[in-house]
């Protein structure tokens, strides 16, 4: 079973120098129907403008995960760790027993655009941690690069969850097949383009729920970039 959850039915946040689009309840946006989806608990879609961002605050018992699409996003946390995330990265961060952190629009003329992504870990107070990598570009066009997961395998990072971020880049046409074993469930983030799964159209921004499916069958319908979740 597949089911969409539409881009334009999102929450949203607009300020004078922050738009965000919320997949599931986030800060003022409440839908008792969007509260996550297994251990996925935010998808945020966020613009910011040249020279703003969030300043410092704090955050506890969670994995955070930055992807940025476009523009760079700079990195300040209590961890001492810091530095410009760019498209082609992605960005980590354990919240654990308690941790401080900034996301600034690296650029001064320029906005950001990126995918803030919360998940909630398997156990509590886990000591802080930091960590940035650069993916296989190469990989996410031929078939899926690994973004994150539980052991860390392929210099993926390490989630204290039992989850697996995988990443794919579509041109039109191409088609992608992605297995889950029994019992197993996903969450598909269109971040761009368009394309099909298991017959399904989703749209830029789209994102959809999988349960009792042991196999998807993806073709692109234009250029896409998809996050793909395989969750416990």
């Amino acid at each position: 079973m597949i089911t969409l959850r539409p881009a334009a039915e999102r929450g949203r946040t607009r300020l004078a120098w922050l738009d965000s689009y919320h997949t599931f309840s986030f800060n003022q946006y409440f839908d008792p129907e969007q509260m996550g989806f297994r251990a996925l608990r935010v998808i945020n879609e966020d613009f910011v403008t040249p020279g703003a961002g969030f300043g410092t605050h704090g955050h506890r018992d969670m994995e955070i995960l930055s992807y940025v699409l476009a523009g760079a996003l700079e990195h300040r946390d209590s961890t001492g760790a810091g530095g410009v995330v760019h498209p082609g990265e992605v960005q980590f961060l354990r919240a654990g027993s308690g941790i401080t952190h900034s996301e600034q629009n690296g650029s001064a003329s320029d906005p950001v655009h990126f995918l803030q992504i919360w998940i909630v870990p398997d156990a509590r107070a886990l000591k802080p941690a930091h960590a940035q990598r650069r993916f296989d570009r190469a990989q996410a066009r031929s078939g899926w690069a690994l973004l994150a997961s539980r052991d860390g395998r392929d210099d993926s990072i390490g989630l204290h969850q039992d989850a697996e971020l995988h990443l794919c880049l579509l041109a039109p046409g191409d088609r992608r097949s992605f297995e889950l074993a029994p019992g197993r469930h996903a969450w598909l983030q269109l971040a761009r383009g368009a394309l099909s799964a298991n017959g399904l159209s989703l749209a830029q921004g789209d994102g959809a729920r999988v349960s009792e499916e042991r196999r998807l069958e993806i073709v692109a319908t234009g250029d896409a970039e998809l996050l793909l979740f395989d969750l416990a």
